[in-house]
């Protein structure tokens, strides 16, 4: 078939494998952490990196994908407008932290006791505050990558990262000294390493010195404002779950939905993986012809790989306490109901990225 001959398809491989290596990666992380902590500190480190992922997209702004949106555009035309984008991006992000971090580590205690009713949450939420900094100068690396639309690079970004973490809790198992909170700095630590190697493969220099990136900020936030507003409202709605299992839950139940949550997620990583191809894409075609013509393409391609996550359904019953242990058997069933969920956002994939 033609498909598989195409740019499109090349691309999207690139970026899909990798994003299932890192993805297996990232699963291992929490199969670990998850045998070895048990369900109660578990779900504590559960609702400590939801929470900073929460305020990592928050902060962001729209940044990402206004990098993407206008980086992607500037690179043949005006190089160093593009250069200008990346710069103004960065310097939003490090403020935004700076804020977080001050606003947050005071927070901390009220957020722990009033919010989630667990007030041993106080110290990990304080560390939160300094890994959403990494999370934002992570996905700064990665979008930047993804303008460039350097996808192998993304990919090596992004495995070696997960890769790495896996490492330091084996390490930390192995010599007895995993708990929560050395979990939780692992988890914290390493964006800052992904977000330096990339700073490699990007004109990191050229950003640095470039001068008057103030002058496409008017653009840049007229933009990025109604990004952020729906991610925003994504972020929370995507999380509410977790937050409200936080506060009504005891932590061991918190575990157990964790487990089961954190098995999908490599659904939501393939429909990055995918969006790191599409959108600069689409923010490219001059005609609608072209632009339909690979939306056909990329609608067979996500139907192929939403039947194949289907297929892993019978598995899970036999599969969840084997990996996880059997203290984590009433898992399955929230593992299939989420399953479904996240396949259905993977079949929008196109549409979305095309609007």
């Amino acid at each position: 078939m033609d498909i598989f001959k195409t740019a499109t398809f090349r691309e999207s491989s690139i970026t899909t494998v990798g994003t299932i290596l890192n993805g297996f990666l990232g699963a291992l992380f929490y199969i670990f952490l998850a045998r070895f902590l048990g369900p109660s500190e578990f779900g504590l480190l559960v609702v400590s990196i939801t929470t900073l992922t929460l305020i990592a997209d928050i902060a962001d702004l729209g940044t990402n994908t206004g990098l993407v949106r206008f980086v992607s555009s500037s690179l043949v035309s005006n190089k160093d407008r593009a250069l200008r984008f990346l710069k103004l991006g960065l310097e939003i992000k490090l403020a935004v932290w700076v804020l977080v971090l001050i606003a947050g580590v005071m927070l901390s205690p009220f957020i722990a006791d009033k919010i989630f009713n667990k007030t041993q949450l106080i110290l990990p939420l304080q560390l939160v505050m300094f890994g959403v900094g990494g999370a934002l100068l992570f996905s700064y690396a990665t979008s930047s990558l993804q303008a460039f639309q350097k996808y192998f690079t993304w990919s090596l970004v992004n495995i070696s990262t997960n890769l790495l973490r896996l490492i330091f809790i084996l390490a930390l198992i192995f010599y007895q000294q995993l708990n929560l909170t050395s979990g939780l700095l692992v988890y914290i630590l390493l964006p800052f390493f992904g977000f330096s190697l990339a700073l490699f493969f990007i004109p990191a220099k050229k950003v640095f010195m470039v001068k008057n990136e103030f002058g496409v900020a008017g653009q840049f936030f007229k933009y990025n404002l109604w990004v952020a507003v729906f991610t925003i409202i994504a972020a929370i709605s995507s999380r509410l779950d977790t937050f409200l299992s936080a506060r009504l839950l005891v932590a061991s139940e918190i575990g157990i939905y964790g487990a089961a949550n954190q098995l999908v997620q490599v659904v939501p990583q393939i429909v990055g993986a995918l969006g790191v191809v599409a959108a600069p894409k689409f923010a490219g075609f001059q005609t609608k012809e072209k632009m339909f013509a690979y939306f056909k393409k990329f609608q067979l391609l996500v139907l192929g790989l939403a039947i194949l996550g289907v297929s892993i359904i019978p598995i899970s019953y036999f599969a969840i306490p084997l990996i996880y242990g059997v203290q984590y058997k009433d898992a399955v069933l929230p593992f299939i109901i989420l399953l479904l969920a996240m396949l259905t956002f993977l079949i929008s994939v196109p549409i979305h990225n095309s609007i």
